[in-house]
């Protein structure tokens, strides 16, 4: 470095920010890696349930620890990201990672010996299940694809982000254009992916089917690595997870102490020179964690400011990203249950169009189960536009907040909307089973029993009305968690939303146990069995909605409750102005 630069620069290196030169790699890599693993995940019920002609109660509950396991690895993924590898090479393992497993799920549709033999008998009993060796197969496809999304998920948009200059309007700029074309190329590609990969797989060829996947997979891998000379490649700098084991040990070595009146202005608060975290004020919320930040006679402080040692003596600002962690948290709950309905939109709204008539009027062109699931996507890419560029400027001008409501507001109306749409799919599936019991559609699938004469058209309001609550919810949740982690934990508030989505599949894989094993013997006999005809699938969203009605007043409490980070202010207070929640207060 030259001698007359400023002091405060000569320690941080000169990074060379490529920008948008950089995205055609970045968007690339992501639109690849969504046609090539969407689909296949959309129609893997489809595909379990045919090929390896697995029941469905077990299929959807394998589906449901897939998810679950898939998204608890960005977790995991998340930490050794940010403690040892960095970003770019989380990415480049979990892309490859990602293209071996769709490889070898389809060698399990293209050799047959990798999968059951085809079910042609009428009696489902009679169906050869899968052998030790194929379920090894399918099992170490579907690990290695955990591995590629743990690797991938948490990673991917603060990557795309690490190539702007965030200290620049450009930059700035730049920053929000990523953002805004990711979700856009990650709908196309989700919508081509329900639409056409999922045709091939059902009605063309598995092997085929899954084959332009594994390809698309293999390309991800070589758009992402072309970029690599490019490429801003920020070095881990340790996981803030020690930091906030170090608040805790030192809270509770110090239990005993008294805290000061004016804990804001006696804490140990040392300002660091080199942090990449924006300062945080004191909040009197979880008060017992400020014991950590107590000066005694007893603790040492090096020249620089620090403590000597951080496992008694904790900063304040370390004790308030801490407690910027512990306020997320019971929002963060919340969404468990609300992607439990969501799920019910995924598995068992493919199982109501199997049993509907799915022709397009009086062709014998039928629409693939797992493809209606296109409509919850168009509806989302739909309702974005119309809510960013005509809703929101009137709500800003009646509200004056920065996005017409805030965050939280967002995210009630999603958890309100998809409670509608479980009222509105149990009426559906209620006419849907009455119709097939009555008045069946000209022909019968010997697996999944008559077919309703109800057109599985009837499906798009519910489907639509979920895309929208997603888009309310899913995507509020996200931008909380990028504005109310501390910059440090970024990655891992990232991975929590796949987490929320984890926990939620294995407590939707509890719940079908539970309903499937106590209705059984019921006088409305089993609720979801092989066939829904001979179900009650209508009762199973009934009770999907109640849980969803308790969830959202716990919402409620939760969002009452909650302190913007940087403010003292409550998330309901009609006088906060939201766009004070992103700015330090120093």
């Amino acid at each position: 470095m030259e001698k007359n630069e400023k002091p405060v620069e000569t320690d941080k290196p000169k990074i060379k920010y490529r920008g948008v030169k950089a995205m055609p790699f970045i968007i690339g890599n992501e639109t690849s890696e969504n046609l090539g693993t969407v689909g296949t995940s959309t129609n893997l019920l489809v595909y379990l349930t045919t090929v390896f002609n697995m029941k469905s109660i077990t299929a959807t509950t394998l589906i449901n620890i897939f998810n679950g396991t898939t998204n608890i690895a960005t977790l995991l993924g998340a930490f050794l990201c940010d403690t040892y590898f960095g970003r770019y090479k989380t990415l480049g393992f979990g892309t490859i990672a990602s293209f071996l497993g769709m490889l070898v799920i389809t060698l399990t549709a293209a050799i047959s010996k990798l999968h059951p033999p085809h079910c042609g008998t009428k009696e489902t009993g009679m169906c050869s299940g899968p052998t030790a060796l194929q379920m090894a197969f399918l099992i170490g496809g579907l690990g290695l694809l955990v591995i590629g999304a743990g690797g991938i998920r948490p990673c991917n948009l603060a990557f795309g982000a690490d190539q702007f200059n965030p200290e620049t309007e450009s930059g700035k700029r730049g920053i929000s254009s990523f953002f805004n074309w990711y979700y856009f190329t990650s709908t196309v590609a989700m919508i081509i992916s329900l639409t056409i990969i999922v045709y091939v797989q059902s009605d063309v060829s598995w092997a085929v089917g899954l084959g332009i996947p594994a390809f698309l997979m293999f390309l991800s891998c070589v758009l992402f690595f072309m970029g690599s000379r490019i490429y801003v490649k920020v070095k881990p700098e340790g996981s803030p997870l020690k930091s906030m084991v170090q608040v805790m040990v030192a809270a509770v070595r110090k239990r005993r102490l008294k805290l000061p009146e004016q804990p804001w202005l006696s804490l140990f608060n040392p300002i660091p020179t080199n942090s990449f975290n924006s300062k945080l004020p004191y909040t009197d919320q979880f008060r017992f964690l400020d014991k950590g930040a107590i000066i005694t006679l007893e603790d040492q402080i090096n020249s620089d400011g620090s403590a000597v040692n951080p496992w008694k003596l904790c900063s304040m600002q370390q004790v308030e990203q801490v407690k910027c962690l512990m306020r997320v948290i019971p929002i963060w709950a919340s969404a468990i249950l609300y992607y439990v309905a969501l799920a019910q939109q995924q598995t068992y709204a493919v199982f109501q169009a199997l049993q509907s008539d799915r022709r397009l009027g009086n062709t014998d062109f039928k629409i693939p189960a797992a493809s209606y699931s296109i409509f919850s996507m168009l509806s989302l890419g739909i309702w974005i536009p119309i809510y960013d560029r005509i809703i929101v400027p009137r709500l800003r001008k009646l509200t004056g907040k920065e996005g017409g409501i805030t965050v939280l507001q967002k995210m009630g109306i999603g958890m309100a909307l998809v409670i509608v749409t479980m009222l509105l799919s149990a009426l559906i599936e209620e006419r849907r089973r009455t119709l097939a019991l009555t008045k069946p559609a000209v022909g019968t699938d010997s697996r999944e029993g008559a077919i309703s004469s109800m057109s599985g058209l009837w499906l798009i309001p519910q489907l639509t009305l979920v895309g929208i609550s997603e888009a309310f919810t899913v995507i509020a949740q996200v931008e909380f968690f990028y504005k109310e982690f501390p910059e440090n934990m970024r990655s891992i508030g990232g991975s929590l939303s796949f987490v929320g989505v984890a926990m939620s599949s294995y407590l939707n894989s509890f719940l079908l146990s539970i309903v499937h094993q106590m209705t059984m013997g019921a006088a409305t006999g089993n609720w979801l069995p092989e066939d829904l005809n001979k179900g009650r699938l209508d009762y199973f969203y009934y009770l999907v909605a109640v849980l969803g009605v308790i969830n959202l007043g716990y919402f409620l409490v939760c969002a009452k409750w909650y302190k913007y980070k940087g403010t003292g202010a409550s998330t309901i207070e009609v006088a906060m102005d939201e766009k004070q929640s992103e700015k330090p207060v120093v």
